[in-house]
C-alpha cells in the first residue's frame, strides 16, 4: 500500500465522493451517508430532508456536503493508496459543529477554546486493521499542534468486542495515540489529547 493523507480541500471533492460512492459501504454497512449529519442542526436537517417530494435522500445529502465542503464546514482528512481515496476522517474545528447536532449530540466548542473534534472514521473493507485509521489521527494531531489547537477529542462507544462499523473509531485507536477518558457524553467516551 502506498499510503498517503490529504486534507480535504474543494479541489477534492470528487475524491470525497468517489469514495462514499464506491468503495466507503461495499461490505453493506449499515451507514449511507457522506458524513454531512454531524455540521447540520435539527431545523437545517428538516428543512432539506423533511419534505423530499419524491427527491432522492442520498442526492440531497450529497448536495449538502458539497456546500459544506465548499464552506469549510465540513472538515478532515481522505486517505489514498496511490491516487485512489480508500479513507475518510471527519475531523474540524469544533466552532464548525452546531450547538446541537440533527442526530442530538454536542461536539460544538466555541472559537477561543482552539479544540479540534474527531467524529467519524470510514475505511474501505479491504483496507481495515491496516493502519489507516491510525495514520488519518496521527495527521490530525500534528496538523493541529502544528495549528496552535490547544487539544482535540474524540467520541469512541464503549464497546466489549470489536464492531465492524465502528465509525466513531474505537477507544484502543485513541488510547495508542495517547488520548485520555476525561467524561461521557451522548451515550459515548470523551478521549481527549492535550497539545500544550
Amino acid at each position: 500500500m502506498n499510503l498517503t493523507i490529504k486534507q480535504l480541500t474543494p479541489e477534492l471533492v470528487d475524491d470525497y465522493f468517489d469514495f462514499f460512492e464506491n468503495r466507503a459501504f461495499t461490505d453493506d454497512s449499515p451507514y449511507r451517508c457522506y458524513c454531512q449529519n454531524y455540521q447540520l442542526t435539527k431545523e437545517q436537517y428538516g428543512a432539506a430532508f423533511g419534505n423530499l417530494n419524491g427527491a432522492d435522500p442520498g442526492s440531497v445529502a450529497k448536495e449538502i456536503a458539497r456546500r459544506q465542503i465548499e464552506s469549510g464546514i465540513l472538515g478532515g482528512y481522505l486517505a489514498y493508496d496511490g491516487d485512489v481515496s480508500i479513507g475518510w476522517c471527519n475531523a474540524n474545528d469544533k466552532v464548525n459543529f452546531p450547538v446541537e447536532s440533527c442526530i442530538g449530540i454536542h461536539f460544538h466548542a466555541p472559537a477561543e477554546k482552539r479544540e479540534k473534534a474527531v467524529i467519524c472514521f470510514e475505511i474501505a473493507p479491504e483496507y481495515r486493521g491496516k493502519g489507516v485509521a491510525t495514520a488519518l489521527l496521527q495527521r490530525v494531531l500534528a496538523d493541529a499542534t502544528a495549528g496552535g489547537y490547544t487539544a482535540v477529542e474524540g467520541f469512541p462507544v464503549e464497546r466489549s468486542e470489536r464492531y465492524e462499523w465502528d465509525n466513531p473509531g474505537p477507544v484502543r485507536l485513541y488510547e495508542k495515540l495517547g488520548f485520555c477518558r476525561v467524561a461521557k457524553q451522548d451515550g459515548r467516551l470523551v478521549m481527549r489529547k492535550l497539545l500544550k
